[in-house]
Order: C-alpha cells, then structure tokens, then sequence
C-alpha cells in the first residue's frame, strides 16, 4: 500500500472520538513516512499542545486543526429545514480566548444535555415498567463514550443491556422522544472564531454521502458547486478535495473549484484508528506549500 507524506485530517483519543492516543498516532505517522499533519479533533482543542510537542521531537511539520459541526439553513436544501455541516480550521492560535470560551460552552451544553437525556430516558423505562439505568451506568456509558457523551452511546448501552434489540430501536422507543436540543452554531460564526485566531476555514468531505457532508442533502455535484460558489463562499477558505470517502470524480471537481475561486485544496484520511486510514489519502505534495 502507498502512503501519503500529508495527513491533515486525523482524530485522537485525547480531543475526541478517535481510538488511539497521540503518541501512538504519532508513531505510526513516521513509520508511515508522513511528516505533514493536522490533528483535527471535533470541537476539541485538548490534544493540539501534545500534538505539537511530538511532531517537533519527531521531525514532523505539525498545523493547529479542528472540526467544527455548523448547523446550515438554505431555502434550496433539504426541504427547506436546517442541516449539519463539518468545517476544518488550520493555522489557528489555539490559546485565543473566545474561541477556547466557545468550545468550553459547546462542552459543558454536551455534558447538561446527555444528563437530560440520561433523567428522561430512565422516566421513560419507568412508565413502562423497565428498572431504571443507575449512576453506575450512566458512569459506564460515559466511560465508553471516551467522556464525550451523545445519544449513540446510550443507545449502544440500551442495546448491550437487552433493553432493545438494536440501535435503532433505542432511537425510536426512547431516544427520539428524549431528545434535548444541541447548542447549534451557525458557519458565520465558526468561520469568524477560526479567522480570528489567525486561521483558515475549509468544508471537510463535502461529498460524503454516509456522512455530515453537502452530498447528504445536495446529491448532485453541479448543485453541490453553485452553493459552494453562491453562499457558502464567504464563510470558506478552502475545500477538502482528498478524503477516504470521496471518488476520483468529486476530487476532481472540487480541485477545479479550489482552483478557479483561489481557495485552500487540503486533503486527509478522516483518520478515527477504526480502521487505520492513517496516510491512506493520497495528498499531493504541493499542497504542503498552501501552509508555507
């Protein structure tokens, strides 16, 4: 297998979802020969210092990064209702204050909301005459969850109890219902707080289809490009062209995009460790010289 040198879309353990910590990321980051990468962890700044020290005691050229969940509303799309969206930001100080205050306040609506759903699930075993889930398991779910807690994981843990027979059972018996909203943040703001801390904006896979991405809700790539160019223009820097999830086609597509309106071209492999994509990208070489 071939192996990219450039890697700018990467998850650890230590500021999100991914499975490995940093120093393991990071070791198999040189026997990989990558010597370029972004640990771009969602909504998280936790593991950018560490990230920094190792690639610098690794020889490896290291670029501030994040994930940014946006919530979007265009007239055209999705039947007119508010949809998510993904930006990566890079370059960013990450000590800038109100970008680490946004984050803080992200965090600990995250934390309250999963408690609610948490109370409101266990209303809901109650009124049907299931034992209700305990601070213990609410401790274990945690635990599983790597200490980011969402609606998924207690399903998972509803599942592993035999309370429902699936995921989406769990959704539809109790998680629907006990729903609490999210602190949504809309991409004027996103972009302004990266930009403001010295960075740049890029859509992250925009073409995948399993994923948070325009391809969700603008199937069709010619649609997909006149939003990019006639609205979401002014809160982007740049498009994630290479991503494990998008075709040859959509690589291209996007690159003439980046290529006609002057934005960043950035690529990655979406690297969470399950499975190893770590590399697996095929990034060219100059787009190390966009960071230069």
């Amino acid at each position: 297998m071939s192996y990219s040198t450039i890697d700018l879309h990467v998850h650890s353990r230590e500021g999100s979802d991914g499975a490995w910590p940093l120093a393991a990321i990071f070791a198999e980051a040189v026997q990989r020969g990558i010597d370029f990468i972004s640990i771009t962890d969602h909504d998280s700044l936790e593991g950018q210092a560490q990230a920094a020290a190792l690639a610098q005691a690794l020889g490896i050229t290291f670029i501030t990064g994040i994930e940014l969940n946006v919530t979007f509303f265009h007239a055209a799309c999705n039947g007119g209702r508010s949809f998510s969206l993904d930006l990566l930001g890079y370059g960013f100080d990450p000590a800038n204050p109100d970008l680490v205050a946004k984050l803080a306040a992200l965090r600990d609506h995250r934390v309250n909301r999963a408690q609610v759903i948490f109370e409101r699930v266990n209303y809901e075993l109650g009124r049907q005459g299931v034992a209700p889930l305990s601070p213990q398991d609410l401790a274990a779910i945690q635990r599983q969850a790597e200490g980011s807690l969402g609606r998924p994981h207690i399903a998972d843990y509803l599942v592993k109890q035999g309370i429902v027979r699936d995921r989406g059972e769990a959704f539809d018996k109790y998680l629907v219902r006990c729903d609490v909203p999210k602190l949504r943040m809309p991409p004027d703001e996103a972009a302004h707080l990266i930009r403001s801390a010295g960075g740049r904006v890029v859509l992250a896979h925009a073409n995948d289809s399993n994923g948070t991405s325009l391809a969700s809700v603008v199937p069709f790539m010619e649609d997909q490009l006149q939003l990019l160019v006639s609205v979401l223009a002014p809160f982007l820097d740049g498009i994630e062209c290479w991503h494990s999830r998008h075709d040859a086609a959509a690589t291209r597509a996007y690159m003439t995009l980046a290529r006609d309106r002057k934005l960043l071209a950035t690529g990655g492999s979406d690297c969470h460790q399950d499975p190893l994509l770590l590399g697996t990208v095929l990034v060219p070489e100059w787009v190390r010289e966009q960071f230069a």
